[in-house]
């Protein structure tokens, strides 16, 4: 049975934040929410949290998952960027984009790309999200709560708690999110690649 933590959406309760990170440090699986739409969530390197996602999403191994950052010094650690792309980068963030670029050693091997060897990241532009990450002190590992067969995410907590109390640890409640997952720009090959067209503007990337 997944734990509900009601969290205020502009000043997030420090004691939910620590019990939830308590528990993604013992590979807890929760769904959290962020600027674009609900997110499942798990620590970095749980491989156990991995496959859960993959199970509840169908995804395949080519599937990107994102590293969801604090900041963007964070961010930097994790992937490779040339200065032209991270001009790009920084000025779309904080915000609702998803931007794949050459993951660096610091990338656990099962969260890249098979051939590509590539990874997702983002910064989102919301308070619980960013809090929950800065109270882990890394990157939180994620994929868009959309469940197979249905075309849109759920944007409400207690009905996340409801339909996926037996496969989550934990629901972050902190009000409605929107049903528009994050725009996804491919920069791997140096120029930017829309891959999605989501919440964040695509003008600038085209």
């Amino acid at each position: 049975m997944a734990k509900y933590f009601d969290v205020h959406p502009d000043n997030p309760q420090p004691r939910a934040l620590r019990q939830v990170v308590e528990g993604l440090r013992e590979d807890a699986l929760i769904a959290y929410p962020t600027d674009s739409c609900y997110a499942l969530g798990c620590r970095l390197g749980s491989r156990d949290g991995i496959d859960r996602i993959r199970a509840i999403r169908r995804l395949d191994d080519r599937h990107h998952f994102t590293l969801v950052c604090e900041d963007f010094a964070q961010l930097g650690q994790f992937v490779r960027i040339d200065n032209d792309v991270f001009r790009a980068i920084k000025a779309s963030t904080p915000g609702s984009y998803t931007f794949i670029l050459p993951a660096t050693r610091e990338v656990p091997r099962m969260l890249q790309h098979p051939k590509k060897k590539t990874v997702g990241v983002r910064i989102p532009d919301h308070v619980v999200a960013r809090a929950l990450v800065a109270e882990l002190g890394e990157p939180l590992l994620s994929s868009t709560l959309l469940l197979p067969d249905e075309e849109e995410p759920m944007t409400q907590g207690w009905e996340i708690k409801d339909r996926l109390d037996h496969v989550l640890d934990a629901v972050v409640d902190s009000g409605d999110c929107g049903t528009e997952p994050t725009t996804v720009v491919d920069f791997s090959g140096g120029e930017a690649e829309i891959v999605r067209r989501g919440a964040g503007d695509t003008s600038r990337f085209e």
